[in-house]
């Protein structure tokens, strides 16, 4: 059977609700959002594009990369 939540599939059709913008600043107004789903994964938007991919992460690969962002090991993607 198909997973009907995959990664690339429209933001839309994970519903309206529940998107969180936990990365907003002074940027303009781009930015990611994040939405919790069901079953503890993590779906990722760009706010520009609300109806384009929405990319789904486990709980685990997301934890994973904060903690690696939180020790400077993501520094090179903005440098």
């Amino acid at each position: 059977m198909h997973d009907p939540v995959y990664s690339g599939m429209p933001a839309t059709d994970l519903g309206t609700e529940g998107w969180e913008k936990p990365w907003s600043g002074s940027n303009g107004g781009t930015c990611i959002e994040a939405k919790r789903l069901p079953d503890g994964r993590i779906a990722l938007r760009q706010s520009t594009d609300p109806a384009g991919p929405a990319l789904i992460y486990t709980r685990s690969e997301v934890a994973s990369f904060l903690e690696a962002a939180k020790a400077g090991k993501a520094d090179f993607l903005i440098s």
